[in-house]
């Protein structure tokens, strides 16, 4: 039989996704967890010290920027994170999770290593773009494996706590700058550049761990290779056994026969989002929106809120950033369980609507002129404890409630949507309320805060009557796949929706009730 099992139309059983959800927690799955999760760290860690690099790269001893290119600086990372979530989007739904998540780990690496010997504004523009597109990529890619590698009970929890690591991310490069950038430990020509450097020495030690990471077996299942899936599997359960783990059996009920499928076309994603998920779809755009409009309006514009309001300088504004970010990685951390075990409906629900009544709090507070710099502080590490949680969960969302043939696709889709609405809209609306001189009126950001709260909680609302009961489920119990046979899908829990035919191309497609 060829490796390509299905390429004569021949439908063919396998019990790859039973066998994946029911291994235990080992240190296999904690390899998973460091070798793909480290790609919201090495953001975290990009946004934070680009932002800390920006004044730097005004002096004249550097590359003497003015104010206007430290900000397109920061665009063009934003835009090259767009382009890489839909180029490498599209990529990894088509060539499989593993080769894109060792690709794009080499661009970043290389770009943001370049990154550190520009010599001009156009040198600079053009590594950060492409290190943006490698981590831009890595979000669809990573999202991918990650989802299909975690046993079901356990998804929730992992994919939620992996996207929140973003911010020890934040947290090292703040501590990385607070080093690098201080003129009396290292000149400010070369604090600058060894900056740059951190991220791709990190990567270099996950380049060598991810090589014995395997691909999806979902991926190979559904795309023709249900012999190297089986293979990959067995490898996976050998390692398994080995690490102490005990496995049970499956039964052939618990098969899913899958047959040969043509590659997404850009028509048939446009269906299956627009018109067979089209509720879903909603869902997505609706937490991918309002969690980046919230983080993106208070994240962009803390430091211009303290020192306005209330006369912090720019060293004492640094320092209020640590517990900022700590309530920020604590949340997904913390809450990240209760995903799988009270649910993914009442926990994105709870989540966003605690973070908007907490934020609405806020700003009556902010605007009757009762907090200082440290209450307001410790307020918003309330308001990210939950909304980070909130956050983290959008992104769970859309890699779950998909068909895995078009996963990274939807993933970069509802990525792209929110990096330009809460990314570019956001902190520019919330910027222009912050008043000038030194006791500009609370009026207008008060408003801003109110409706950033009225926001998140119309998200909140949304994914509890829109949203899926994924926890514990399969994936493909949530999502059949489009390359699934039509009726011969039995997994654990309720039976799939039996998949309705597109007439015209013959292939599957699930429909909403």
């Amino acid at each position: 039989m060829s490796e390509h099992a299905l390429e004569h139309g021949k439908a063919l059983p396998s019990l790859v996704p039973a066998r994946m959800d029911r291994l235990p927690w080992t240190r296999f799955h904690w390899m998973i967890v460091v070798g793909l999760g480290v790609s919201w760290i090495l953001d975290g860690l990009e946004i934070q010290l680009v932002s800390l690099v920006g004044n730097v790269l005004k002096e004249p001893e550097t590359l003497h920027l003015t104010t206007s290119e430290v900000g397109l600086m920061a665009s063009v990372y934003l835009a090259g994170e767009v382009v890489g979530a839909l180029v490498f989007g599209r990529l990894t739904d088509r060539l499989g999770r593993r080769s894109l998540f060792i690709v794009t780990l080499l661009i970043y690496l290389i770009a943001s290593g370049a990154a550190g010997l520009s010599w001009d504004l156009g040198s600079l523009l053009v590594f950060r773009f492409i290190a943006g597109m490698g981590i831009g990529g890595e979000y669809a890619a990573i999202n991918s494996a990650i989802d299909e590698l975690i046993p079901s009970r356990y998804r929730g929890r992992v994919d939620i706590g992996v996207n929140g690591t973003y911010w020890g991310g934040a947290l090292i490069g703040s501590a990385v700058g607070l080093v690098f950038l201080n003129k009396d430990i290292i000149p400010i020509e070369w604090g600058w550049r060894l900056c740059f450097l951190i991220g791709p020495v990190m990567g270099l030690f996950i380049i060598y761990l991810r090589r014995h990471i395997p691909e999806s077996p979902r991926w190979l299942m559904t795309h023709g290779r249900v012999e190297e899936a089986e293979r990959t599997v067995d490898d996976i359960e050998a390692t398994v056994r080995r690490q102490g783990g005990e496995l049970r059996e499956v039964t052939d009920d618990e098969a899913i026969e899958v047959v040969d499928y043509p590659p997404v076309t850009y028509r048939e994603i446009a269906r299956v989002m627009l018109r067979d998920y089209r509720s879903r779809s909603f869902l997505g755009f609706s937490m991918m929106v309002t969690q980046a409009f919230l983080y993106n309006a208070i994240f962009f514009t803390y430091a211009l809120v303290l020192k306005s309001y209330f006369g912090l300088n720019d060293s004492s504004v640094a320092l209020y950033f640590f517990p900022f970010a700590i309530g920020n990685l604590a949340g997904p951390l913390l809450l990240g369980h209760l995903f799988d075990t009270i649910g993914r409906r009442k926990m994105i629900f709870g989540t966003y609507a605690l973070a908007a009544v907490v934020l609405f709090i806020t700003a009556l507070l902010f605007n009757a002129g009762v907090l200082n710099a440290a209450s307001l502080t410790g307020l918003w590490c309330v308001v990210f404890f939950f909304a980070s949680a909130g956050a983290s969960s959008a992104y769970l969302t859309v890699s779950e409630i998909f068909p895995i043939e078009l996963r990274g696709q939807a993933i970069s889709f509802f990525f792209a949507i929110s990096q330009l609405t809460g990314g570019v809209i956001a902190p520019f609306l919330f910027a222009s309320l912050i008043g000038t001189g030194d006791n500009p009126p609370r009026g207008p950001l008060t408003a801003g805060y109110i409706v950033g709260a009225a926001v998140m909680l119309a998200g909140g609302l949304i994914a509890w009557f829109f949203g899926v009961d994924a926890e514990g489920k399969s994936l493909e119990n949530i999502a059949t796949p489009l390359s699934a046979k039509t009726g011969a899908t039995r997994f654990q829990g309720p039976t799939p929706r039996i998949p309705s035919t597109d007439r015209r191309s013959g292939r599957h497609s699930d429909q909403e009730p």
